[in-house]
């Protein structure tokens, strides 16, 4: 009898997940962002679901639910404060102009418009990036916002908790955002109970939050924010780490890039850590926001904040309206050369007709699956009459952008399919020509210290490498 009443609990536990496989190869059908991923998923469900059910409820979607209406709250609150006041940001805001088809599609993608009337600096290498950052968090008067992907409880989180503990005791508004997966261990540290005793805000990014997010380890919130008062920001590739300031041993020097901003533009950076924190507490900051801005400098500058809520891949788009729009330069640095079939088929078609595209990347890639569909990429790359760069300086891990003489960003999101469709980016775009030339003088440096790839290294690869690489690609929507 008892064995009866087992072989049923099994029959029906089959029945219950072979009834989940189809209903999710059904969601894979309607909702996932590529044709590959449709049918592979859609297959993998209903030939092994035993095996694809919990790979697909973990890694199979590529939306996050819930986000976007949070969003829409914190755009809807911010355009009610900024009519509210007499001095507001409208008269340095930047018409989407029709004719500039590029800005244009670049402004609905970061559903805030670009400002003019800013001032950028650009902070190369850990140093000069943690330094200023703590340096203009010493000078709050009002509050400080403080997010990063890692935080690690080590001589510069402490260097650095120290400013925000010492700010939040003298009566400082000070919100700390983390992200649960890439600050694990800094969740059960003492650096976090000792922001949290001197009155610092801290939260975690809850990416598993909501009811359809519960199962997924897939997002990631990548972000690097840091803002003052609501006069500079902070935004880059750095997280706070021993490691970003060349200290560990075994990585040795770490190339990476930050800038700071100020002026109207620090709006953008305020909204995206707004809209963040209201969905990792579901609560509003208790900060009175001051939307009245001067104008320090003379920069255009764009926010773009991208996530996997959208409708659309708004980080790849936006690399791929930078590399359409190209017509001397597209230079890309990054430590990861992992893009989709339409933006490798962008560089071909930029290369082909004259533009000079360059990627930068780690001599030393993150992984070895990661090198193999670098070098993947790279061989398609190359036989179009791009270049590639192999930076040998350190581990290099800016994500810089060059179009042209004119337009420069710095920001988070990776040259992969992981930050166009998976994670939470932010990146600073600068139409500048001034910026632009700083950009360009920075990375004509990093290129000195790299040596170019050519065709006939892959001669000379072992006879498994091609079929590494092919194997390599089949993981490029996850890398």
């Amino acid at each position: 009898m008892n064995l009866e009443l087992i072989a049923q609990a099994v029959g029906i536990g089959l029945l219950v997940m072979y009834a989940a496989a189809v209903i999710s190869a059904l969601e894979a059908i309607l909702k996932a962002r590529t044709p590959q991923g449709a049918i592979a998923w859609t297959i993998s469900l209903l030939t092994f679901p035993l095996v694809a059910l919990p790979m697909y409820l973990i890694f199979g979607r590529n939306r996050f639910d819930g986000y976007l209406e949070k969003r829409n709250e914190i755009e809807r609150e911010s355009l009610r404060l900024i009519q509210r006041t007499s001095d507001n940001i409208e008269e340095h805001l930047v018409p989407v102009n029709a004719d500039s088809p590029m800005y244009a599609s670049l402004f609905n993608l970061a559903r805030m418009p670009a400002t003019r009337g800013n001032r950028l600096q650009l902070l190369i290498d850990g140093e000069a990036t943690f330094d200023d950052i703590a340096r203009g968090m010493r000078a709050a008067q009002r509050y400080i916002l403080f997010q990063f992907y890692i935080i690690r409880d080590d001589q510069l989180g402490r260097r650095l908790g120290r400013v925000l503990a010492d700010k939040a005791r003298d009566g400082i508004k000070v919100y700390l955002l983390y992200d649960e997966i890439g600050s694990r261990q800094f969740e059960k540290s003492r650096l976090l109970k000792q922001l949290r005793t001197a009155g610092v805000e801290v939260a975690p990014f809850n990416t598993r939050q909501g009811r359809r997010n519960r199962f997924q380890l897939n997002f990631r919130n990548h972000r690097k924010v840091v803002v003052v008062d609501g006069k500079q920001a902070w935004i880059g590739g750095h997280n706070v780490g021993d490691e970003y300031l060349g200290m560990n041993k075994r990585i040795g020097h770490w190339r990476d890039t930050h800038a700071r901003v100020e002026g109207p533009a620090v709006l953008g950076a305020e909204l995206a850590f707004a809209t963040d924190w209201l969905w990792a507490t579901r609560s509003h900051m208790q900060v009175d926001w001051n939307f009245s801005r001067g104008a320090p400098g003379d920069s255009t500058v764009l926010v773009f904040p991208s996530d996997p809520a959208s409708e659309y891949e708004e980080a790849g788009l936006m690399f791929h309206q930078s590399i359409v729009a190209a017509t001397e330069r597209i230079w890309i640095a990054s430590p990861y050369f992992v893009p989709d079939r339409g933006i490798m088929s962008a560089l071909q078609l930029a290369a082909l007709r004259g533009v000079d595209v360059r990627i930068m990347i780690p001599d030393e890639p993150d992984g070895p699956v990661v090198a193999l569909a670098n070098w993947a990429f790279t061989r398609e790359l190359l036989a179009c009459g791009g270049k590639v760069y192999r930076y040998q300086g350190g581990f290099m891990h800016q994500k810089v952008l060059l179009m042209d003489d004119q337009l420069a960003g710095v920001g988070t999101a990776n040259f992969d399919n992981r930050s166009f469709r998976l994670n939470f980016e932010i990146t600073l775009l600068v139409n500048d020509p001034t910026f632009a030339a700083q950009v360009e003088t920075m990375l004509e440096q990093d290129l000195q210290r790299s040596r170019q790839v050519g065709l006939e290294e892959f001669d000379s690869k072992p006879v498994w490498f091609p079929l590494g690489m092919a194997i390599a690609r089949l993981f490029a929507p996850v890398l």
